[in-house]
């Protein structure tokens, strides 16, 4: 094979994406199967199986994926699978390819192939009662038909033009999505819900439904799925909300059919290096959003201050601007100040008063273009009406479940409630349903309703499932050791999909993951975001030689002194999880209250002092 100047081979790189809801019956099966020929392919990128189904985002050597589509399509269970190869080069920026997950492999089971509900306590729509799917060119057709009828004057028209009020354009996808490339019909009704991510547009979906009742609802998204769960959603409503059709293939087939964009303008956002594909129409629709000018390249990364969405700024304002990027969203909804343009600091003193502003002195944001220099003659300050509340993953101990640890620190989250919000998740290995034996037989009805257990280590030699309950032991601790794989993929994923997150909050074991997570991060130069990590009852699972120096994230760690009555973590080994951590920039509180998060003086105080830091 031959090799370019860099060492790479010149044989052409792609990227593939496909999804099918189907009846998997054994996901995890299938998931060992994507695992070990994915990797004998040398592919990498997200495969997620569920028992509804795959979803895939992979990207390789054009022969190992079209190798990949015939191995999948000699499979029955993949008959009617859209397979779409679109060749690309390279990776060329290896820290875009790390944070689009195209730097590895992973393979996971799920439970639900794209997140759809933000609350999991709500059941997700029957996808089989999705709605009905439009090629490319039929879409095309519609949309035509209802330009014509638009700028058609002729009076005979009239009862078509009628017919035309009726057809509502949605798009399924996130607001920096679409401020790059969408649908544009002149007169026709385009709704754009403007989400952050896609467990938001439920909630956009419920509060617009009038608009969408007794219509002709025309969706799209960037591949597809999206608009599988979300048409189901709307059809799920009854009465006059059966129309909805979808756009199959999404965006992707819409271009190869049109490559001059057809009725779509601007660039497809996609969730892989490529960052966003173009058609032969050339004109940007993106602005940048501190001066205004046209601009549509999110290579930069740059990101909301407050909620840590993509936002659009152009090379000059990233080597210029000193201020904090807000977007939209932020600057619409959590009532904080739209960005103000750079101006020396006696100036702004006389136009603006502190007393209705915080004004707050910032650094310089990393410049796109290394020779862009920003200017240093005059310091500049950016001001903002309020401040957001910190997003923290929280991270449950063994054998717990998000909703169990969420009732086990509603009253941290009580009290602070005005500055953090707590996002629960459930480890990804599911343990065995334990219960003392009597002699009355318990029904599978009252099993089913038991709420599962799970855990972020487990045992050698042993899966989740075998994992069984046994009488304290005060150092089970130390036999979980196996299973970090799993959870550390499954906290990227988390991590990606779910976030961005200020902190991250572990309990017990959820604190060792969390440490462990933050260890590997730091090793392998991947980024997360996270900005803290608050440890509780922690231990580690690792020595300090083998971390190969200090985790520089800063720290909370929270754990019983020796008259704490923690019956189930020592507090020296606690100790020693905080030794592995930047002394620079940790913090511990020892308390007397057992295996548990004190929230009562002088603890609180001392736990919202170190938060407050991140404001």
């Amino acid at each position: 094979m031959e090799e370019n100047g860099d060492g790479r081979d010149t044989e052409s790189y792609g990227v593939l994406l496909y999804y099918n809801y189907i009846s998997i019956p054994d996901a995890t099966s299938l998931a060992r199967f994507y695992d070990t020929h994915c990797r004998s392919l040398n592919l990498f990128g997200r495969i997620r199986v569920g028992h509804e189904g795959v979803n895939a985002t992979i990207g390789g050597k054009l022969s190992a994926l079209e190798e990949h589509i015939t191995v999948m399509n000699s499979n029955s269970l993949f008959d009617g699978t859209d397979f779409k190869l679109a060749p690309c080069g390279h990776p060329s920026n290896e820290k875009i390819a790390r944070e689009c997950g195209f730097t590895s492999l992973s393979v996971r089971v799920v439970k639900e192939l794209v997140t759809f509900m933000s609350d999991p306590l709500l059941k997700s729509p029957v996808i089989s009662n999705a709605g009905r799917h439009l090629s490319a060119s039929e879409f095309h057709y519609v949309l035509h038909q209802a330009a014509e009828c638009a700028n058609d004057g002729n009076a005979l028209q009239c009862e078509a033009r009628m017919q035309n009020e009726d057809l509502v354009l949605l798009d399924a996808r996130n607001v920096y999505e679409t401020r790059i490339g969408k649908f544009k019909i002149l007169n026709i009704n385009t709704l754009d819900p403007e989400i952050r991510q896609y467990s938001d547009l439920a909630s956009w979906i419920d509060k617009h439904s009038e608009r969408l009742r007794n219509k002709n609802v025309l969706m799209y998204c960037t591949g597809g799925i999206r608009c599988e769960m979300a048409s189901a959603y709307i059809r799920s409503k009854g009465a006059g909300f059966g129309n909805v059709f979808q756009l199959f293939g999404g965006i992707q087939r819409y271009m190869e059919q049109f490559p001059d964009g057809g009725f779509f303008k601007g660039k497809n956002f996609v969730f892989d290096h490529r960052i966003s594909v173009g058609s032969q129409d050339k004109d940007v629709l993106g602005t940048c959003l501190i001066c205004g000018s046209p601009f549509d390249d999110y290579s930069s990364r740059c990101r909301c201050f407050y909620c840590r969405m993509l936002v659009l700024v152009c090379y000059n304002c990233q080597g210029n601007y000193r201020g904090r990027y807000i977007c939209e969203l932020c600057q619409k909804h959590d009532n904080v100040e739209k960005p103000v343009p750079l101006v020396q600091n006696s100036q702004l003193h006389q136009e603006l008063s502190q007393e209705s502003f915080d004004v707050t002195e910032t650094e310089a944001e990393t410049s796109h273009d290394s020779s862009a220099k920003p200017c240093r003659e005059h310091s500049t300050i950016s001001v903002f009406d309020r401040r957001r509340k910190l997003r923290i993953l929280c991270l449950h101990g063994f054998r717990q479940n998000a909703s169990s640890f969420k009732g086990r620190t509603s009253s941290l989250a009580k009290k602070l409630k005005n500055n953090v919000e707590f996002i629960f998740i459930d480890a990804p290995h599911e343990l065995p349903f334990i219960y003392q034996p009597t002699e009355q037989q318990i029904s599978p009805v009252l099993l089913e309703k038991c709420k599962k257990r799970f855990a972020w280590l487990i045992s050698p030699n042993s899966t989740s499932s075998d994992e069984k309950e046994q009488q304290f032991d005060p150092f089970q601790y130390k036999m979980q050791t196996e299973g970090f794989e799993l959870s550390y993929s499954y906290l990227q994923d988390v991590v990606l999909k779910n976030g961005p997150f200020d902190g991250i909050l572990g309990f017990s074991q959820g604190a060792a993951i969390a440490a462990l997570f933050l260890e590997q991060q730091q090793r392998s130069g991947q980024v997360s975001g996270l900005r803290f990590a608050v440890l509780c009852s922690g231990f580690s699972t690792v020595s300090s030689k083998s971390v190969g120096g200090f985790i520089k994230c800063p720290s909370l760690h929270i754990f019983g002194d020796g008259r704490g009555r923690d019956r189930q973590i020592n507090c020296e080994v606690s100790r020693d999880l905080a030794d592995l951590f930047d002394k620079n920039s940790s913090v511990t509180i020892e308390h007397d209250m057992g295996h548990i998060i004190p929230t009562r003086s002088p603890y609180i105080d001392q736990i919202k002092a170190f938060l407050l830091s991140f404001l």
